[in-house]
């Protein structure tokens, strides 16, 4: 089974999360964050995880802390529940569009986390959440996954439109990235990822 079931403890959050990568994109998100939760909520769904989360941060300061652990927790999540990564397809990318916004994402579970991005946000906040967090998001989930994860704006004017492209793409890519292909291989001819 690719499940996994994690929680984290600090002096600035409590987060419980599981997942299942073979689940069929449902999705419970409790952030404290509505337009964090909805991101999170179509992440799941287009990736077609089933994706539980329930984080009590320090929202008070503002929401930086629960962006950022929650793509700590989720990064590890994905790794654990990948296990050694034997039969996925390793690569998976898209070119998705958002109304105007037009973004590629392309994953690659290399055993190496890194992110690269190319997101011009317009407006530095959208209702309550800040803009910039978007980055820390995906810095962190990369980083714990141990995935390679480009994302980059192709064309786009609304800040809202140009995140929820940036999310539903990494979510597609993801979904091509994780999938069981019959093999039990593993996608590399080093023999280990």
């Amino acid at each position: 089974m690719r499940n996994a079931s994690l929680q984290r403890k600090t002096t600035e959050t409590d987060i419980s999360l599981s997942l299942s990568l073979d689940g069929q994109g449902n999705a419970q998100i409790q952030t404290g964050c509505g337009f964090f939760d909805h991101m999170l909520t179509l992440l799941a769904r287009h990736a077609e995880i089933d994706l539980s989360i329930c984080c009590k941060g320090d929202t008070f300061v503002d929401y930086h802390h629960s962006v950022e652990d929650v793509g700590i927790v989720l990064g590890n999540a994905l790794k654990e529940a990948l296990g050694d990564k034997r039969g996925i397809g390793r690569y998976g990318s898209i070119i998705l569009p958002m109304d105007e916004a037009l973004i590629l994402a392309s994953v690659d579970v290399s055993g190496r986390g890194l992110f690269v991005t190319d997101l011009s946000l317009p407006a530095k906040k959208v209702g309550d959440f800040d803009t910039e967090l978007v980055k820390e998001f995906f810095i962190a989930l990369a980083h714990c996954a141990n995935i390679t994860l480009h994302i980059k704006q192709l064309s786009g004017e609304n800040t809202h439109h140009i995140i929820e492209g940036a999310f539903k793409a990494f979510a597609r890519a993801l979904k091509e990235a994780v999938r069981c292909n019959g093999s039990d291989q593993i996608p590399s001819t080093k023999g280990v990822l």
